[in-house]
């Protein structure tokens, strides 16, 4: 008797075991398509980091020899006024990783120049949004803040992050700056031809990413009649974008800065600064 009812029993619970296996691997499937469809399905790749983690220390990024042409006067000094001025003042920072500047003032029985060197390391805090997007964004506000003049249409296809150079007979300087002056010493202004061509305020091609140089000839302050140039130069690559502000006041009132010296050497500062950053 007892063991025809264990027989009975095995094929039972046998049944049973496999209704419960069958029952958890349903309840697996269905959890499984809850969590999927709370979470989309996929989840969207996060937009890449920018190329820079990190920054160049400022004031050591421009050599002795830079400095001296850019601050002429300054090597007549004495040794010690030397060091203090080819060293630089570094911008007060919190967070060196993100923004660092330096700045070098120097006067000469000719003109005063004063130069500054600023770093800017972009981060997107939108994971859709790239560093390298978000950095464009901002290089884009202070390009518009120079007020450039519109380039010339050059058909529908342009090149991306960069207008192409203005035509300096389709454009003029910004409204509220003086026009810069750029004919060289001891040359002639044939007749009717512009002195000011190639010299306008303009986007800069093969400099980094995206870059623009703007010129400003205004006073030199309150009470004062002497002229001051101050020349910009901003690029961007990858997430960083560099800003060097380049200024000159001469000593006589009667003198007017040289635009096109002071754009060559500001440009040819920024162009070592972008190999410096592309190695």
């Amino acid at each position: 008797m007892q063991r025809r009812a264990r027989k009975a029993y095995v094929p039972g619970l046998a049944a049973l075991l496999v209704a419960l296996v069958a029952g958890c691997t349903a309840d697996t499937g269905t959890e499984g398509s809850a969590i999927d469809s709370k979470t989309g399905g996929t989840k969207t790749a996060a937009a890449p980091p920018g190329k820079y983690r990190t920054l160049r220390e400022p004031c050591g990024s421009i050599g002795r020899s830079t400095l001296k042409d850019l601050l002429p006067g300054a090597a007549e000094l004495p040794d010690d006024q030397q060091q203090k001025i080819f060293r630089g003042t570094a911008d007060v920072t919190y967070d060196t990783d993100r923004r660092v500047g330096c700045s070098w003032n120097a006067d000469s029985p000719d003109a005063s120049h004063h130069l500054t060197l600023d770093f800017e390391r972009v981060v997107s805090y939108d994971t859709a949004v790239s560093d390298d997007d978000r950095a464009q964004e901002v290089f884009a506000t202070k390009q518009a803040a120079a007020s450039l003049p519109a380039p010339a249409d050059t058909g529908p296809e342009k090149g991306q992050g960069s207008s192409p150079s203005t035509t300096p007979s389709q454009s003029k300087p910004p409204t509220g700056s003086a026009p810069p002056t750029g004919t060289p010493s001891g040359s002639a202004t044939p007749s009717g031809s512009d002195p000011l061509a190639g010299l306008e305020p303009r986007v800069l091609d093969g400099l980094g990413d995206a870059a623009f140089l703007n010129d400003v000839l205004d006073g030199a302050g309150a009470g004062s009649t002497a002229q001051r140039r101050t020349v910009s130069v901003v690029f961007r690559t990858s997430n960083v974008i560099v800003t060097i502000v380049y200024v000159e006041q001469p000593a006589r009132t009667t003198e007017v800065p040289d635009s096109k010296e002071l754009q060559e050497k500001a440009q040819s500062l920024a162009g070592r600064l972008a190999e410096e950053f592309s190695d």
